[in-house]
């Protein structure tokens, strides 16, 4: 049974996102941990000592949260009407990258599905602050959906490495659970600025081809920023999802971080899938 959860704040953001997830997975059973985080708007020390203007208020944030959970799964169970599906609901008075921690340690969750909303008027922001919190501290895959992004089947996912991880089928295993059940390739690109890999990467890659099987498609790219790279790669061959493990050799720290993103004007327009290195 795969276990997934489903961040929520109500937002059609966030509805488009968690439709995808249960959509991409609509032939496996699974359990969706639908979950709600919230916080009162006024959290301060009137909040703590019981301010009477504020006596009531976590516990009418607490129901209010609670009820759209449950209207919520009704509306799912209704439009999708899976049987191979079960939705669980959780509200949960915390900060939601403290939450979606706790909750993967505790009910075992194989993968984060959430939406990448972006800060208002600033068209250069990759993801939203949450979405990039939960990115970063998260001790499983989070597959991240843009906005605008209607679901597909991914046929087609971009898979950008340096080969200096090793991998394993457990390590990949969210990303082989998609391209099988998808029949999907998985163009592996590799971009490279010396002329030959050293042994380690040597190793790696010929691992990671005997783990993608016949599902493996690899792409060796010359002397390119990464992020330029993946923009070439996308105008020859359609891409449904982009696909990284995190670790200090990718540009993902820098990524989230540096302000040349906004320069570069990088933007994922297909579902990211960020693979921690654990």
């Amino acid at each position: 049974m795969t276990r997934i959860l489903l961040p929520t704040d109500f937002s059609d953001n966030s509805y488009k996102a968690i439709s995808y997830g249960v959509s991409l997975f609509k032939d496996t059973p699974c359990t969706f941990y639908l979950l709600n985080t919230y916080m009162p708007p006024v959290y301060h020390t009137e909040y703590i000592l019981g301010s009477p203007g504020q006596i009531g208020l976590g516990d009418m944030i607490r129901e209010e949260s609670k009820n759209n959970l449950k209207e919520l799964k009704e509306k799912l169970e209704t439009e999708f009407k899976n049987p191979l599906h079960s939705f669980i609901t959780h509200s949960a008075f915390n900060m939601l990258t403290e939450e979606v921690s706790r909750m993967t340690d505790a009910e075992k969750i194989d993968l984060v599905v959430m939406g990448t909303k972006g800060a208002t008027g600033a068209e250069e922001i990759l993801f939203g602050t949450n979405t990039v919190h939960t990115i970063r501290k998260s001790k499983c895959p989070v597959l991240a959906i843009p906005k605008e992004y209607n679901f597909k089947p991914p046929k087609s996912i971009l898979f950008p490495t340096d080969y200096e991880v090793s991998y394993s089928e457990k390590k990949i295993s969210s990303l082989l659970r998609i391209a099988n059940k998808q029949d999907a390739k998985i163009h592996v690109m590799h971009v490279f600025t010396q002329l030959e890999l050293d042994s380690d990467q040597n190793e790696n890659q010929n691992t990671l081809k005997g783990i993608l099987g016949k599902n493996g498609v690899f792409h060796e790219v010359q002397n390119d920023e990464i992020i330029t790279a993946i923009n070439k790669f996308q105008e020859h061959t359609a891409v449904d999802m982009l696909v990284m493990i995190q670790n200090k050799h990718t540009f993902l720290e820098r990524l989230f971080i540096e302000p040349t993103i906004k320069k570069i004007g990088f933007h994922v327009k297909v579902p990211f899938m960020v693979i921690p290195q654990l």
